[in-house]
């Protein structure tokens, strides 16, 4: 049980978990969950953290689709920021408590700033790390966003 897990099931909003066996030479994560679970890799979003202002202690979460980037110039205004840039992976592992490639934007071990694409409210339902690689949750995305009290914005490119 996830700390991702844990808190949707907490909150008592309705949710799926879906378990895949994660083959450790792949790296794009959210392709390979796609693939996996046969879902279309338009509704499986990863969880990004970015640095804004270049200040390693002003840190955000951009949450989107693993078929799209991140515009990290969009991310930073949306969080009134002038700019974003990539955490490093160590550092985002540091302060989600998750590793790379099982980052969830639920349960962080510091909850972070959150913005959704607004693409996520085209359907009913969107995956998302349920906090290990291997295992997402899916979940309605008005309640991943009143779960982690994002906005829904256009954020990739």
């Amino acid at each position: 049980m996830t700390p991702a897990i844990l808190m949707v099931r907490k909150a008592g909003l309705p949710f799926q978990t879906h378990e895949y066996r994660h083959d450790p030479t792949i790296r794009v994560y959210g392709l390979e969950a796609a693939e996996a679970l046969q879902v279309e890799p338009e509704r499986v979003f990863k969880t990004l953290v970015v640095v804004l202002e270049g200040d390693g202690k002003k840190m955000a979460v951009g949450i989107v689709p693993v078929t799209q980037q991140l515009d990290v110039k969009a991310l930073a205004k949306a969080m009134g920021a002038k700019k974003a840039e990539m955490a490093d992976p160590k550092q985002a592992e540091r302060i989600t408590g998750y590793l790379v490639g099982g980052i969830s934007p639920l349960g962080q071990k510091r909850r972070l700033p959150t913005v959704l694409d607004e693409s996520a409210l085209e359907f009913e339902t969107i995956f998302v790390s349920a906090g290990r690689r291997g295992l997402e949750i899916e979940l309605c995305p008005s309640h991943l966003m009143e779960l982690c009290q994002a906005d829904a914005v256009a954020i990739c490119r």
